[in-house]
């Protein structure tokens, strides 16, 4: 396991720690703006029906209440495009005409307080023609389903490369097909052939701040403090929605309380703004918790997995149909079908592959970007059935995948980047990591299991830094990647410290801001360190060059020769602090250098051009004991290991990984949203569980490798979203493991794990 010691408070990278604990740090729920109202939503309380009516009136009585938004507004907004989307222009900034699930905002109210505007909400009448809906993806699938949405307006390049590929007149959003070799060949040759059917359920972000927007319009700018993961593209449906040039909008990004991707591309603040609009003032909405779980969600799943062994336990054959449910609005819902029957394939090297997803409308909480899209719902099925195959072939599991891996440099799907970790030491790493640990004997009996995951991350190679080395030797680095907790800024530190030499406590990274740092494309996709550190990098060496540059120009030489050190310049030709370097070139004693770093597909001499940019991937092993008069399983130890090329802060790696692996244990033990009739019924944080302390395993472990041959600086590559694909599979193996027990279901729940223990026994009577 990657070890540090305990740094200095000056010299830790991470100054967000300080702030956070000392109560200092300003999240986005915490912006005031002088003059600002406070904004409430009405949301839909029927599943799907069209509007007939909405009475104002009463609300806009109340004293206090300054604007009431609804779909009869958004006529008269004064920009290009009253609907957005991703990949399908689907979503309107507030609901016209129709309502498509509960929880589509239908008015929105600013107020001079949160009081008045819950008021003024509640006093809002909605009259509802109710239409009939779906829930699950399999019933919108059916013939003659009532349709979601009656027009597909598909986008091209918009946010991702590409484009989506709806089917007219159904329900069906994307559907996309991939085939290599001869599957059915393969099939009929094969020593067995197995299929399997997984499925995954919708999941909850939860982050530990909600969605919250502050924005403030004026004739011709507009200003947003968001806490969204994405400020260019909010800017830009932000800019499209109220006609101002994208100069003109202004996004801010304090420190976020967490997003896991339910924050990514655009959600809340096109609403905010045009409430902003109708308010003439500045406004603030902030969701509750409740309303979050309302919002966004993971996209559950249903995966059918069929491969063909030969004779040796070589898998010759593989097809993968896997089916996601994408609510109400597509969002990020096309790309996540497409990884997760890519992701799907596992880190194996499969000569014959048929791979198929739908992603499909229902009348429920949009699906949207969540820790690494599609992977967990592909990995489940995946790793699972690598078990059922391996005990069907009389092989161990672990040998069985060691057979069946990629080595680095082997293609996955003959399209994509080679693998470039090597998976069998990240596997015998994870299974070191778990037998290391403490706790290995205890009095009940136990299983274990192992399960490995790669993902594709979808990254937009495109972003840029700006850094500036001031006369005192302090730094500046400024970027749009967003702080959501994973550390990005202290990784921006790290990287000018090292390249620039100048001590930790003299660098800072400025808080994102789209007026003043360059583009980039978003915060997600595990990308951050690879595409802006890279950009810090760039830009630290534009900085080195015209230190040299100027060296020479002051003192001669070559500036190559030219080497910046702690607040001076060391060459051949003496050493000079950097303020006396300034006073002989710019005649006094103050100026800056400032360095450029640009991202872009060309960057590396094309290399960005290939996708992925780097695969990111997770290994894990665990213990699991299980109550058999209850069918509560207790995850008693777990090691990890992930090859993040290089590691740029051990400490924060290591956190992000294990708090992956606590995440993954929420959707494999008791995650789930449960819809009746159309309606979330455990939609609040007393009826929807998450993991707290006392389900974190007993002994946990990490292991970072560090091949030193990641895209990113140093080679380093993405890391935080690997650690959580094995988790649900690996439980699952191990409760095969220990009790014989194989469930196919996702979460697993006591009452579930019961009745099938409780099946198994009787089985084994008969």
């Amino acid at each position: 396991m990657h070890s540090q010691a305990k740094l200095p408070l000056h010299q830790e990278p991470r100054a967000d720690y300080l702030q956070k604990v000392t109560g200092d740090a300003i999240f986005a729920s915490d912006v005031v703006v002088p003059g600002m109202l406070q904004g409430k939503i009405l949301r839909s309380t029927v599943p799907h029906a069209r509007i007939r009516r909405i009475d104002t009136s009463a609300a806009l009585a109340l004293p206090g209440v300054v604007a009431v938004l609804t779909g009869a507004d958004l006529a008269r907004l004064p920009g290009t495009a009253n609907r957005w989307g991703l990949y399908l222009r689907d979503r309107d900034v507030i609901a016209v005409e129709k309502v498509r699930y509960v929880g589509d905002p239908v008015a929105a109210v600013a107020a001079i307080d949160e009081a008045t505007a819950e008021e003024a909400v509640e006093a809002i009448v909605v009259e509802y023609e109710s239409l009939p809906f779906v829930t699950t993806a399999r019933e919108a699938m059916a013939e003659g389903a009532p349709r979601v949405h009656d027009v597909m307006d598909k986008l091209k390049d918009f946010y991702f490369r590409g484009e989506a590929s709806p089917v007219e007149g159904t329900n069906i959003f994307q559907h996309w097909r991939y085939s290599s070799g001869d599957v059915e060949q393969a099939y009929a040759v094969a020593a067995r052939v197995f299929e399997d059917t997984f499925t995954f359920p919708m999941v909850f972000h939860f982050a530990m701040e909600p969605h919250v927007c502050v924005a403030d319009w004026k004739p011709h700018s507009l200003e947003i403090w968001s806490g969204g993961q994405t400020p260019t593209a909010i800017a830009r449906v932000c800019s499209e929605t109220l006609g101002i040039p994208l100069a003109c909008v202004r996004v801010h990004s304090p420190y976020i309380g967490g997003g896991f991707g339910g924050k990514a591309s655009v959600k809340i603040d096109p609403l905010v703004a045009a409430l902003s609009w109708k308010a003439r003032a500045p406004v603030r909405v902030c969701l509750s918790s409740a309303e979050s779980m309302l919002t966004c969600r993971r996209l559950d799943a249903e995966i059918t997995v069929k491969t063909a062994v030969d004779a040796a336990g070589r898998i010759t054959a593989k097809s993968v149909k896997a089916v996601l449910n994408g609510g109400a609005y597509a969002d990020t819902g096309p790309a996540i079908a497409i990884k997760a029957a890519i992701r799907a394939i596992g880190p194996y090297h499969i000569p014959n592959l048929r791979l198929e997803s739908y992603g499909v409308y229902t009348n429920t909480v949009p699906g949207a970007a969540f820790r690494s899209i599609g992977g967990p719902q592909a990995v489940w099925a995946t790793e699972s059935q690598m078990d059922i195959m391996a005990h069907a072939c009389g092989m161990d599991p672990v040998s069985f995948r060691l057979l069946n891996m990629a080595d680095k440099g082997q293609t996955i799907k003959p399209d994509l980047r080679p693998l470039d970790v090597d998976m069998r030491n990240s596997l015998r790493k994870a299974i070191e990591t778990l037998e290391a640990l403490p706790g290995s004997q205890g009095p009940r009996r136990r299983g274990r299991g192992v399960a490995v995951g790669i993902s594709d991350p979808g990254i937009m190679p495109i972003g840029g830094a700006t850094v500036r080395l001031r006369a005192d030797g302090s730094v500046n680095v400024s970027a749009n990647s967003v702080e959501i907790g994973q550390g990005n800024r202290g990784v921006l530190r790290i990287v000018a410290h090292k390249l620039l030499r100048q001590p930790l406590r003299m660098i800072a990274a400025s808080e994102p801001d789209t007026l003043l740092a360059p583009y980039d494309w978003g915060t997600g996709a595990s990308r951050s360190t690879v595409i802006i550190g890279l950009a810090v990098q760039l830009a630290c060496e534009d900085i080195l060059r015209q230190v040299g540059e100027v060296a020479a120009s002051v003192l001669g030489g070559d500036p190559a020769s030219y080497r910046l050190e702690e607040g001076r310049v060391d060459g051949p030709e003496g050493s000079l602090a950097l303020i006396e370097l300034f006073r002989r070139f710019n005649g006094m004693t103050a100026g800056e250098f400032l360095g450029v770093g640009r991202v872009n597909p060309e960057t590396k001499n094309g290399a960005f051009k290939v996708a992925p940019l780097f695969w990111e991937t997770g290994a894990g092993a665990c213990e699991i004991e299980l109550d058999e008069d209850t069918g509560d399983i207790r995850v008693v130890r777990v090691g990890g290991a992930a090859d993040l090329g290089y590691v740029m802060n051990p400490k924060a790696a290591e956190g992000q990984d294990e708090g992956a692996m606590v995440m993954g244990l929420g959707h494999t033990l008791f995650e789930e949203y449960v819809y009746e009739d159309g309606q979330v019924v455990n939609g609040t944080l007393f009826d929807y569980r998450v993991p707290t302390t006392q389900d974190v395993p007993l002994h946990v472990g990490t292991t970072l490798i560090e091949s030193l041959d990641g895209p990113g600086p140093f080679g380093a590559r993405g890391g935080g979203e690997g650690a959580i694909l094995p988790v649900a599979p690996a439980v699952a193996n191990a409760l095969y493991d220990g009790w014989g027990v194989r469930i196919k279901d996702l979460p697993l729940t006591p009452e579930r794990v019961w009745r099938a223990l409780t099946a198994a026994k009787a089985k084994d009577k008969n």
